[in-house]
C-alpha cells in the first residue's frame, strides 16, 4: 500500500480498499471487522466539517470576507501581500485549501493588472513630460548659429535616447510586476497551507492524527479535540505566517521596507494604489447586501465553531459532559456538533420572503413552492471529496491490522536504540523525513503511513507519543517545494508566471522555519496543553514503560 500511495499507481481512494480484499485473505482480520473501521467517528466529524464549508462557498459568503478583509488592509505592497495572505489562511481553516486557492488566486490577479497598468501609464505620461522639456531645448539651441547639421545630429541622438529610455524603463516596471505577481501567487498557495494546520478539521492529515490516536490508544480519554488541538496549531500557525511574510517580502519586494509599506510614497504612487483598490471596492460592491442565506449560513458556521470550543474545553466544565452524561461519560464528540449544524443546513430555507415562492397552478388550485435548503444534495455531491473518506478509513484499516498482526510492536522494537538521541532531535528529524517524503506524495497518504511507526517506536522507548506526532502531522502540510505536492501549488503554478526553481528556492526555506517553528511549539505551549514532558499512562499499552 505504501508503494502504490507513493507512486499514485492507482487512485488512492482504490489503494485505501485493500485492506478489505487482502486483511481476510491473510487471515488477519475478518471482513466485518476490516469494514468497520471505513466509517468512524473521524470520518463522519471530517463529512460534518465539509458540509459546512460546501454551504459557504454554495453562498459566497468566503468571497464576501475575503474582499471585505483587503478593504481593511488596503493595497499597498507589503500590506496588500499581508491582506491575502490573513484571508486565505482564515478562510482555509474552515474550508478546503483548493477552494481557498482556487477563489483568491484570480482576485489577486485583477488587483495586480490593475496596478502594473496604472503604473505602466504614469510611466509613460513622465516619459512625455520630459520628451516635451528635452524639445523645448532643442528648439531654443536651433536658434543659436550653429550648423544645422549639428542641430540635426542632436536631435536624432535625442530621439534615440528617449527611446531607449521607454524601453528600459518599461523592461524595469515589467520585471518588478512579474517579481510581485510571483511573490502574491506563493503567498497564496502557502498561507492555503499553513492555514490548514489551525483546525482539526483545516487538512486531511489533521483528522488522520485524531484517527489513529483514537485508534492505538482508545483510552486517551479524547485528548485531541477541536479546542485541544487549536490552541496548539493556531499560534504555530501565526508564527510560521509571519515567517512566510517577511521572507516572501525580501525575496519578491526588497529590503526596502519603508517603500514596501508605502510610507514614501509620491502622489502617482497613491493614485496607483487607489485604481486597485477601486477594484476591489467594485467586487465588493457586486456581491450587494448580505442576503438571508448568507447570514443563516453564518450564523450556523458561528454556532458550530462555539459549540466546539465550549464542549469539553478542559480548562472549564463544558457543555457535553454537563448535559450529556451517563455513568460520567459524555457520549457527544466533536463529529455529533458537525452532523447537527449539517442536518441544519438541508432544513433551514435559503429565503424567507413570501414574494420569491412560485405558485404553481394545479387542478384548479394554487400550490405554493418552499424555497431551497441552504445545502442540497446535488451540491454536495459535486463538491464533496469522497475518495477522502475512503483514505482515511484505509489508514484506520491499516493501523489496525499492523497492531493485530504484530508488525507495530516489531517496528518499535527496531527503533529502540533512538532511545540514546535527545528528543528534540529526534523530533526534528523526523520533520525533516516527513517535509521531504510530503512533497511528492499526498499529505493525507503521509500521515497514514507514518503515523503507525512513529507510535509504536515512541511506545518502545517510553516516550510521550504525541510528542512525535503532533510534529509530524503538521510536516506533512510543509509541503511548498513543487508544483505536485499539493493543489493549491498546482492551481498558482498553472497560471504561468512561476517556474519550479521560484518555488523551490521559496520553499527550501520555508520548509526550514517551519521545522523550526514545529519544533519550537511542541517544546514550549504544546507541552504544557499536552503534558509532552511525561508518558501518559494510555499509551502503556505492553506494560514496559514506568
Amino acid at each position: 500500500m505504501a508503494l502504490f500511495w507513493c507512486t499514485e499507481a492507482l487512485p488512492l481512494a482504490v489503494t485505501a480498499l485493500f485492506p478489505v480484499l487482502l486483511f481476510p485473505l491473510m487471515n488477519i482480520m475478518d471482513s466485518k471487522t476490516v469494514c468497520r473501521e471505513y466509517l468512524k467517528d473521524t470520518n463522519m466529524l471530517f463529512i460534518g466539517g465539509l458540509l459546512m464549508a460546501i454551504a459557504i462557498e454554495n453562498w459566497h459568503l468566503h468571497k464576501r470576507v475575503a474582499l471585505r478583509v483587503l478593504l481593511i488592509t488596503g493595497v499597498r505592497p507589503a500590506l496588500l501581500l499581508m491582506g491575502f495572505m490573513i484571508v486565505t489562511a482564515f478562510l482555509s481553516m474552515w474550508i478546503s485549501n483548493t477552494a481557498t486557492t482556487a477563489m483568491m488566486v484570480p482576485i489577486a490577479q485583477a488587483v495586480l493588472e490593475q496596478l502594473h497598468e496604472s503604473e505602466m501609464e504614469s510611466s509613460r505620461a513622465g516619459q512625455a513630460s520630459e520628451n516635451i522639456n528635452k524639445a523645448f531645448e532643442l528648439q531654443e539651441e536651433t536658434t543659436k548659429p550653429d550648423s544645422s547639421e549639428e542641430t540635426e545630429e542632436k536631435s536624432n541622438s535625442h530621439v534615440l535616447t528617449v527611446e531607449e529610455d521607454r524601453k528600459i524603463n518599461e523592461n524595469l516596471l515589467e520585471e518588478k510586476h512579474m517579481k510581485f505577481c510571483k511573490g502574491m501567487s506563493l503567498c497564496i498557495c502557502y498561507s492555503a497551507s499553513i492555514g490548514g494546520i489551525a483546525t482539526l478539521t483545516g487538512t486531511a492529515p489533521n483528522l488522520v492524527l485524531r484517527g489513529q490516536i483514537d485508534e492505538l490508544f482508545p483510552k486517551n480519554g479524547n485528548i485531541i479535540n477541536f479546542a485541544s488541538w487549536f490552541s496548539f496549531a493556531f499560534p504555530t500557525m501565526i508564527v510560521l505566517l509571519v515567517f512566510t511574510w517577511i521572507w516572501l517580502q525580501i525575496l519578491y519586494l526588497g529590503f526596502n521596507f519603508r517603500k514596501n509599506f508605502g510610507c514614501s510614497a509620491n502622489t502617482s504612487a497613491k493614485a496607483k494604489e487607489q485604481q486597485a483598490y477601486d477594484i476591489i471596492k467594485e467586487e465588493n460592491r457586486k456581491l450587494g447586501s448580505m442576503k438571508f442565506a448568507e447570514i443563516a449560513v453564518l450564523i450556523l458556521f458561528v454556532l458550530l465553531v462555539l459549540l466546539w470550543f465550549t464542549k469539553d474545553p478542559g480548562f472549564i466544565p463544558g457543555w457535553a459532559p454537563a448535559l450529556f452524561n451517563k455513568n460520567g461519560t459524555s457520549y457527544v464528540t466533536d463529529a455529533t456538533v458537525a452532523i447537527f449544524i449539517s442536518i441544519l443546513l438541508f432544513i433551514i430555507p435559503s429565503d424567507i420572503s413570501s414574494n420569491d415562492r412560485d405558485k404553481q397552478q394545479t387542478g384548479g388550485k394554487s400550490k405554493i413552492q418552499a424555497p431551497p435548503a441552504l445545502l442540497d444534495w446535488k451540491a454536495v455531491h459535486q463538491k464533496m471529496p469522497w475518495n477522502i473518506v475512503l483514505l482515511l478509513g484505509g489508514g484506520f484499516a491499516l493501523a489496525k491490522g499492523s497492531e493485530k498482526s504484530g508488525l507495530s510492536s516489531w517496528l518499535g522494537s527496531k527503533l529502540t536504540p533512538l532511545q540514546q538521541i535527545p528528543h528534540p532531535a529526534i523530533a526534528i528529524l523526523l520533520c525533516l523525513l516527513v517535509a521531504t517524503f510530503t512533497e511528492c506524495t499526498s499529505n493525507a497518504a503521509t500521515t497514514t503511513l507514518f503515523l503507525p511507526i512513529l507510535a509504536s517506536m515512541a511506545e518502545a522507548i517510553c516516550l510521550n507519543p504525541l510528542y512525535i506526532m503532533l510534529p509530524c502531522t503538521l510536516s506533512a502540510s510543509l509541503a511548498f517545494m513543487l508544483p505536485v505536492a499539493t493543489p493549491p501549488n498546482a492551481i498558482v503554478f498553472s497560471y504561468g508566471q512561476l517556474k519550479v526553481i521560484d518555488m523551490a528556492k521559496t520553499g527550501f526555506v520555508l520548509n526550514i522555519l517551519g521545522v523550526l517553528t514545529i519544533t519550537l511549539a511542541i517544546n514550549t505551549w504544546a507541552s504544557s496543553i499536552f503534558q509532552l514532558q511525561t508518558f501518559p499512562s494510555w499509551a502503556n499499552r505492553t506494560g514496559t514503560c514506568p
